[in-house]
């Protein structure tokens, strides 16, 4: 095991690159995250943390930029 986890969420409302960094700025503030990867075009955003971060932290930062996570 590498100590690291890996999820995709999909993230509603995002148009252009400057949603995409106001995304990866809230969710990769988060304590433990390591890196945020954002796809524009499909709205996945794949979240990599030493350990697995609560959805509720992440549909959080994903609020505080001004978007939503789907489901």
């Amino acid at each position: 095991m590498n100590g690291r986890t890996q999820r995709t969420y999909t993230v509603t409302g995002m148009t252009c690159s400057h949603c995409v960094a106001s995304v990866t700025e809230e969710v990769g503030a988060l304590d433990g995250v390591s890196d945020v990867v954002v796809d524009l075009p499909s709205g996945a955003v794949t979240v990599t943390s030493a350990e697995p971060i609560d959805e509720s932290r992440v549909r959080a930062a994903v609020e505080e930029a001004g978007y939503q996570l789907a489901g």
